[in-house]
């Protein structure tokens, strides 16, 4: 997710850092961005020329400090409050007192997150989805604290970033999870009670109702595990059976099984 935000930064003319914990991590991002832009020019959606210029405004770094001149700083890291606390802090440590903060969260609380920074009228969520350079959509959240000033910002950001925002409350699962995720854990509690194979539930959800991939393919590309995690926090949040994970899932995470990344979910994937 990280790569992909700063690649559409980039591409859109902004001077974009990417800050990762190692270097390891960083140029595996990096690589991730160049792999995807050299995709362009080989099908002829960009020159070579275009591609230099937008790796030209991207730089990378393991240093909060480096982060000093930014105006708007995106946190994409792990979906864990205390993590993110963290983050925060070093960020604050070395910005301007008028750079705004946003998080990439597809779950957390917003204003939570916004109550731990020292700017929380300067923070807000920007909830891009996967694969940031195709997906469209960003669901801009607005925390209890969040000034109109930042969110009309943030929105104009993901405007000029080529992206369509739409503005979503700070409810757990905003707007798009709060509708998917019980959609996807339905699906495999019919797995679950027999109503049919996941190559069929798959087929009929293509086939039948037009959407582009099924909901086992959908839950591996996205993971078992971060489904899993999103699905607690709805139910913690709002005590639904809808958002309970059904046992399965709850296993297969258990297993090791989480989807793509992992070489098999529902689905088995050849790691190369």
């Amino acid at each position: 997710m990280g790569a992909g935000i700063a690649q559409v930064s980039a591409a859109a003319g902004f001077r974009t850092v990417v800050l990762e914990v190692n270097e390891g991590a960083l140029a595996k991002g990096l690589a991730r961005i160049d792999k995807f832009l050299e995709g362009g020019v080989s099908k002829g959606k960009m020159t070579a020329a275009a591609k230099a210029e937008i790796l030209g405004r991207l730089s990378g770094t393991t240093a909060y400090a480096d982060l000093a001149g930014c105006d708007l700083v995106i946190e994409a890291i792990v979906e864990n409050v205390e993590a993110k606390r963290q983050a925060y802090a070093q960020v604050e440590a070395v910005v301007g007192p008028d750079c705004l903060l946003a998080s990439n969260t597809s779950s957390l609380c917003v204003t939570e997150l916004a109550a731990s920074t020292k700017r929380p009228d300067k923070f807000g969520g920007l909830h891009f989805f996967n694969p940031v350079p195709l997906m469209k959509l960003v669901e801009v959240i607005r925390a209890l604290t969040t000034s109109q000033a930042t969110h009309q910002a943030l929105t104009a950001f993901a405007t000029a970033i080529g992206k369509e925002p739409i503005s979503a409350p700070d409810r757990g699962g905003f707007i798009v999870n709060r509708l998917l995720v019980p959609y996807l854990l339905d699906a495999i509690r019919c797995v679950e009670e027999g109503l049919g194979t996941v190559e069929d539930i798959d087929k009929g959800m293509t086939l039948g109702c037009g959407y582009p991939m099924g909901p086992f393919t959908l839950l591996d590309f996205v993971g078992l595990d971060t489904t899993y995690f999103i699905a607690n926090i709805l139910f913690d949040e709002f005590r639904e059976t809808r958002f309970a994970p059904p046992p399965l899932l709850k296993r297969m995470v258990l297993a090791g099984r989480h989807g793509r990344k992992s070489g098999q979910g529902f689905y088995k994937y050849d790691k190369a």
